[in-house]
């Protein structure tokens, strides 16, 4: 499964040039992972300052 960015998410922005294909953008009310594009490294949530980023369900 795509990771999911939670609703703790700051909008920091650390994640998104993490992600080696582009999956992440900002979104009306935070950061928002494109499913489609997501390969489940887990690049973005290593650097999510607040552990926001999780493996989706």
């Amino acid at each position: 499964m795509a990771y999911v960015i939670g609703d703790d998410c700051v909008s920091c922005g650390t994640c998104e040039p993490e992600c080696p294909v582009e999956a992440i953008s900002q979104g009306p009310d935070k950061y928002v992972i494109d499913p489609e594009k997501c390969t489940e490294c887990g690049a973005c949530a290593e650097v999510c300052p607040v552990e926001c980023i999780k493996p989706g369900a």
